[in-house]
């Protein structure tokens, strides 16, 4: 069961506390069965949901999962022609349960898929995959543990439900009988409100938000004091990130995991209150509970710790597979051992993060991964965010060079070299740093190391050579 037969459960037996707030608006246990159960004999075998952050859509998604419906959730900012055809596709391609207008608001078969994943796309179409309600009641529970959910918890999930991250808090604390906020749109000082007037105890958000958070709060003086446990999610944590949170949340265990939507959660560490972060570094955890995790080679062969290969994992949580997009390469299984290509190693039980592979610099026959490269650089003091790429080269084949945007004042490269000196193996340093004015981001607000190669060759006015 996802979490239908959970609703039922907390309405009767505290119907009056509440379950979910959006902008201020309120529903109770005993409101939001109401108005979802009033919604299920309306409900299609196959919704394409697709719509902004409000209390309404708590109540339609959990409408578009019972019995045996399934559920598809897209981006209200794609294009429309893009949303029509995403949703063409899921009518044709999804096999629901028969439904009937007289189902309750229940949850169907634990193994039957309710759940159309979308991977993000806005020019092209995305990949969809499906989710079996088991596959969720596991990463519940495994989440629940590993981060400590407990009912007594407010989670303030910031960002749209329509992205997974968010969809998830959502559900998650719907099984565990937890409150769960969320906003209309994203806004600092909406967040800074909720956390200051509605004792929220639980931060959901992407590192970028935490940024901006946590430094606009230390300087709007915004007590975070009460915030026990944040949770973020779409990259490693940078050093600048991590210090910012710590002060302005000072009793909060700030967590970072690593996982993938066709995955589900693999491994993630949690840094409790007070304690100093090891800075630079790729580790992103142990093994979430119920998952195993190896490194293979391309062939499917176990590689020995230390060594780089693919990040497989064996767990109840993974995906069932593609509806569409599949080109063999997203999710790939080694008997049983699942991969999206992500590379990394294993040190002490640890997981090691690098990158994906086509992202893989090779100098000098070293393999050299940027990630490691921007998490190191990110460490430096002065350093607010860092890019690394790989340059053609006619001796090394390629050189890593690296742009650097300052936190602060002026930045130097025999600064930057210094600062690598005890974090970073001389062969993966950058042979070249350039100051950038603005980070190189596509359309669609993600960091692009092929735009810095574009900039430094085109002697672009937002990036300039650092000399010694």
């Amino acid at each position: 069961m996802p979490f239908l037969n959970r609703i039922q459960r907390w309405a009767e037996e505290r119907p009056h506390d509440t379950a979910v707030v959006v902008a201020g608006r309120r529903l109770s246990w005993a409101d939001l069965r109401q108005s979802a159960a009033a919604l299920v004999p309306h409900t299609k075998s196959v919704t394409t949901l697709c719509e902004a952050n409000s209390v309404e859509f708590a109540a339609r998604f959990a409408a578009a999962v019972a019995g045996g419906r399934q559920c598809a959730v897209l981006d209200p900012a794609w294009p429309i022609q893009l949303q029509e055809d995403i949703r063409r596709r899921v009518e044709a391609s999804a096999q629901p349960a028969a439904v009937s207008p007289d189902d309750e608001l229940a949850d169907g078969a634990p193994e039957a898929a309710f759940l159309v994943g979308l991977t993000s796309g806005t020019t092209s179409v995305p990949k969809a995959f499906t989710r079996s309600r088991r596959s969720w009641q596991e990463s519940f529970e495994a989440s629940i543990e590993f981060f400590g959910l407990h009912q007594d918890d407010v989670t303030l999930a910031p960002g749209p439900l329509a992205a997974s991250l968010n969809l998830y808090a959502l559900a998650e604390c719907l099984y565990a009988g937890s409150e769960f906020q969320t906003l209309e749109n994203f806004d600092v000082g909406d967040v800074h409100a909720a956390i200051t007037h509605d004792h929220v105890t639980r931060l959901v958000l992407v590192p970028t938000m935490l940024r901006m958070l946590s430094e606009r709060g230390l300087a709007g003086c915004v007590d975070a004091s009460g915030v026990r446990t944040i949770i973020c999610a779409g990259s490693k944590l940078d050093a600048r990130t991590l210090e910012a949170a710590r002060r302005w949340a000072p009793n909060a265990t700030i967590f970072e995991y690593y996982g993938a939507s066709e995955l589900s959660f693999v491994s993630g560490a949690g840094l409790p209150a007070r304690q100093l972060a090891v800075l630079g570094g790729t580790g992103i955890g142990r093994a979430f509970p119920g998952v195993k995790v190896r490194i293979l080679d391309d062939s499917g062969q176990p590689l020995p710790e230390g060594e780089a290969g693919n990040i497989c994992v064996r767990s109840a949580m993974v995906s069932n597979g593609y509806l569409w997009g599949d080109d063999g390469q997203a999710l790939n299984s080694f008997d049983g051992w699942y991969t999206v290509g992500d590379q990394g190693y294993l040190a002490e039980g640890e997981l090691h993060i690098l990158g994906r592979r086509s992202d893989m610099i090779l100098t000098s026959g070293k393999n050299v991964y940027p990630h490691e490269v921007e998490l190191a650089l990110a460490a430096v003091p002065g350093v607010s965010a860092a890019v690394a790429a790989g340059m053609p080269d006619d001796l090394r084949g390629q050189r890593v060079v690296a742009g650097v945007l300052p936190s602060h004042g002026a930045l130097t490269a025999t600064q930057l070299r210094a600062g690598l000196e005890d974090i970073l193996p001389r062969d993966k340093r950058p042979l070249q740093y350039y100051l950038l004015s603005e980070l190189p981001v596509t359309e669609r607000g993600k960091v692009s190391r092929n735009l810095l190669l574009e900039w430094i060759g085109s002697r672009d006015r937002r990036v300039r050579a650092l000399d010694a």
